[in-house]
């Protein structure tokens, strides 16, 4: 393959896609996929009245995946879950209640949504589209920008955003802990009542056993020759002769490193991307590498869901990307010189051979 076809494949994985999740196609109108686990236990009183930090809980970890990191500070129990469980199907977090964590991040949507952006309280619309929550327990920052350094701190984030759920953390608590369920609840695992920390480690804990894996892809590397299509060994060749592993790296395909494809860069205010965050002129329109798996399934893509295929994703930058100042070096100068209509439809296969197993939850009833 070309020297230059070779840079513009590293390009292409630097910055394809939203995180995605499914069985089946890629549309933005695609149907959920096939479940995976089933979820846990609904809500229920506690069964003690000690805190459970002690009581460890497994999280399953399916074929291809490495285990869960895990903060010291926040260890797995199985009634953590279920209580991040409950908060993060409340719309009484939002301001008004009508917005949930599961609002943005629904389990039938592949733990996103297909829209292009979110959609917050007072119908106010957003800039982001809404990654995967799916192996977001792997990323060691969240949102495009990577503002956020936990699950932890991601999880309070979007209760305050205003366009989002709107809501103080001082106003709120207080409505929880009149809730005799969630108080309960909070004594047993935390010890204490309803706080804002309780809060971000109970839903970041719920988050955390959100995995995806067993795909035919792990399935292949297992042993079995027939996990794969031809068109998806091609594709996986392809994926790794020309570089796209060096940013999407497996197992979890990506580095979370931050890179200017050019989206966004066109608007009349350009998506300033990592530098909102670092303030360096040098990360204008830099986003953080997504993972691929199951990015078959949560169209539509990139930070702002302005390609709605994952064929036009691919597409898009098999052009090179979007012309800017600050455009990413293995971009630059592609012009003609992409990969093949072949070697597209190649690399497509592929990545849907990235969809495995992950669980769809149904809401649990609130207190």
């Amino acid at each position: 393959m070309k020297a230059n076809k070779r840079v513009w494949l590293a390009g292409f994985c630097i910055l394809g896609f939203v995180v995605s999740v499914t069985l089946t196609g890629c549309s933005s109108d695609s149907p959920p996929p096939d479940p995976g686990p089933t979820d846990q236990s609904d809500a229920g009183s506690p069964t003690t009245d000690t805190p459970a930090e002690d009581a460890a809980a497994e999280t399953k970890v399916l074929l291809g995946l490495p285990p869960v990191p895990v903060p010291e500070d926040n260890p797995m129990t199985d009634e953590k879950i279920e209580l991040g469980k409950l908060l993060y199907f409340d719309k009484r977090l939002s301001k008004d209640g009508t917005i949930a964590c599961a609002t943005c991040h629904d389990p039938k949507m592949a733990w996103t949504e297909h829209k292009p952006t979110s959609t917050g309280i007072g119908d106010q619309v957003g800039g982001a589209n809404s990654p995967t929550v799916i192996n977001a327990a792997y990323a060691p920052a969240q949102f495009w920008d990577g503002r956020a350094a936990s699950l932890e701190e991601q999880a309070l984030g979007p209760i305050e955003n205003p366009i989002e759920m709107g809501h103080k953390l001082d106003n709120m608590i207080p409505q929880l802990n009149e809730i005799a369920v969630y108080n309960e609840r909070f004594q047993q695992v935390f010890g204490t009542d309803v706080t804002k920390e309780g809060i971000a480690k109970a839903i970041a804990t719920f988050e955390r056993t959100i995995l995806s894996g067993n795909s035919p892809y792990d399935k292949f590397k297992d042993g079995d020759e027939d996990a794969l299509t031809d068109a998806q060994k091609k594709g996986m060749k392809l994926f790794d002769d020309v570089g796209c592993s060096t940013c999407h790296a497996p197992p979890i395909f990506s580095n979370y490193k931050y890179y200017n494809a050019g989206v966004g860069s066109g608007k009349e205010t350009p998506d300033e991307g990592r530098k909102a965050v670092t303030g360096d002129d040098k990360d204008m329109g830099k986003f953080r590498v997504p993972m691929l798996r199951e990015v078959a399934n949560t169209g539509p893509y990139f930070h702002d869901g302005s390609c709605d295929t994952l064929e036009k994703a691919v597409a898009m930058m098999a052009g090179g990307g979007i012309a800017n100042d600050n455009l990413s070096g293995m971009l630059k100068g592609i012009g003609d010189e992409g990969p093949s209509a072949e070697d597209q439809a190649n690399i497509v296969e592929f990545l849907k051979a990235l969809s495995g197993e992950y669980p769809i939850i149904d809401p649990p009833e609130l207190p």
